[in-house]
This record gives C-alpha cells, sequence and structure tokens, in this order.
C-alpha cells in the first residue's frame, strides 16, 4: 500500500499533461493534428518512432485500432524531439501556474525515487528516464512524477499479463472493482461495443465476473494484479525510507491544487482520487 500512496499522490501532478489545453495546443503548434495523435506522439515519443503495433503493446489498454488511426501517421508531422521539448514546457508552465515554482525539496526526493527505479522490460519509464533533465524545478518535478508513474504503469503491464488479462479485460476488472465506469474509459480507449462486450462475456465464461461485477475468484485476481503492481513499484518507496513520508507531505497538497482548479477531472480514465 505505501508503492500506491506514492502513486496517488504524484499521478494528479503528471496528469496535468493529459487535460490542459496548453498541452493540446502545444502539440498541434509542433504539427500533430487533433487530440490523440498529440496524445500519443507525446506520451510515445521518447521512444521513437514506433509503429501501432508495438506502441499498442506498450500502451497496453487501448483498442488497436484507435492507435492506428494515430500512428505511424503522426511521426510524419512532428519530430519527437520536438515533441518531447514542447510537451515538458508547457506543462511545466501550466503547473507552475497551479502550484508556484518553489518546490525544489520535492524535486530532488521524487529524483532520489527515480534513482532507485530498475527499467528491466519497462520500456515507457525507461524511454521517459533517458529524456534530459530540465533546467527548471517544475520541468524537473514533472519529468520525475512522468518516470515514477511510468515505471508503475510498466510494472501494471507485466502483472496483468502474468495474470493472463489483456488490456481491455485489465480495464473491466477495475470496473468490475467500482474503481471506474464503462463510461469514463471506453471513450478514451477506443473499444467498440462489440469488442467491449465480447471481453465481458470472456471473463463472465472464466468466472471472473457476475454481470459487470467482479465474482469472488475476480476479485482475487484483480487483488494479485494490484499486489504485484505494488511490489514491482517497492524499490522508489524503499529507497526514500523515512522521507517517503516528507514526498507526500509535499505533493499531497500540490496534486490537491491540480484537482480543485479542475484541471484533472473526477472521474478520470486513470482511477486517480482527490486524497
Amino acid at each position: 500500500m505505501t508503492a500506491r500512496r506514492l502513486w496517488a499522490a504524484v499521478e494528479p501532478l503528471h496528469a496535468v499533461v493529459y487535460f490542459a489545453p496548453e498541452t493540446a495546443a502545444a502539440a498541434k503548434a509542433v504539427g500533430l493534428r487533433g487530440y490523440w495523435m498529440g496524445y500519443f506522439e507525446g506520451r510515445l515519443a521518447p521512444l521513437g518512432p514506433v509503429g501501432p503495433g508495438p506502441a499498442t503493446s506498450v500502451l497496453f489498454g487501448f483498442a488497436p485500432g484507435m492507435v492506428a488511426r494515430a500512428l505511424p501517421d503522426a511521426w510524419s508531422f512532428a519530430d519527437p524531439a520536438d515533441v518531447v521539448r514542447t510537451r515538458v514546457e508547457a506543462v511545466s508552465d501550466v503547473l507552475r501556474n497551479l502550484v508556484g515554482a518553489d518546490h525544489e525539496e520535492l524535486a530532488d526526493l521524487l529524483e532520489r525515487a527515480v534513482d532507485a527505479c530498475r527499467f528491466d522490460g519497462r520500456p515507457l519509464a525507461a524511454a521517459w528516464a533517458a529524456v534530459p533533465k530540465p533546467a527548471d524545478v517544475v520541468g524537473r518535478l514533472w519529468l520525475a512524477t512522468t518516470i515514477l508513474r511510468e515505471h508503475r504503469g510498466d510494472g501494471h503491464v507485466l502483472a496483468a499479463v502474468h495474470a493472463g488479462l489483456s488490456g481491455l479485460e485489465t480495464t473491466l476488472t477495475h470496473i468490475g472493482d467500482g474503481v471506474i465506469r464503462r463510461a469514463d474509459v471506453q471513450p478514451h480507449r477506443g473499444w467498440t461495443d462489440v469488442e467491449w462486450d465480447a471481453a465481458v462475456e470472456s471473463l463472465r465464461d472464466c468466472g471472473l465476473l457476475d454481470g459487470d461485477r467482479l465474482t469472488p475468484a475476480g476479485k482475487a485476481v484483480r487483488q494479485r494484479v494490484e499486489d504485484d503492481t505494488d511490489r514491482l513499484a517497492s524499490d522508489p518507496v524503499e529507497a526514500l525510507g523515512d522521507d517517503l513520508d516528507r514526498l507526500l507531505e509535499l505533493a499531497v497538497p500540490l496534486s490537491r491544487a491540480v484537482f480543485d482548479a479542475g484541471v484533472v477531472p473526477v472521474p478520470n480514465p486513470m482511477g486517480v482520487s482527490r486524497t
């Protein structure tokens, strides 16, 4: 649960990038067309111009057809390095306006946590960890939160695949446990009703869903995935030791400010809430 507390404290700071209009405008300014082209190239840019197959694999929860509508075309409109640079600059400006700029202690603690991460089998986290550290404190803070959330996210993919779940099936376990709603996820992940309903039937046939709710067996699978995700995200927490409390003390008020300003909505597709 300690690893989950770290995620809950920093995920809203990272998630500003998905909802602030300034980041979408920055993507458009470098040539990308539409929100989702900006999302996919923006999130994957540190990996370089990957195709829709690898991108779908890495992102895990998105419908292949949705990814293929953006990639590989996006790479012909904007250079990945330009996308990374402008993305970091835009979200840093947004955060600076929301929470101020005097956060060097928090940035230092987040970077300590990042330094403890292992990137074996974690392509998105490894790619963002290779992005040069910004010169300004808020940029450093945002990049560190991004590496930590992708480190946890990559671990979550490993845990779900180990449990025998696809990306959509994993999402359905979250919905079946009441964490998020179908209406909050399906439009943002690109699954058709036919694809969605087929995955629901598959989990029902396996005894993991009863209607749209998890069965006891389904709850056990979901708990195992969450426990494995926390275990795989434990290295940064262990490295911080007693300083984790100080990191949370500094980060939580900033995340609350992000929510209170209405930048990150509740509910949201990540399932993160105001702590």
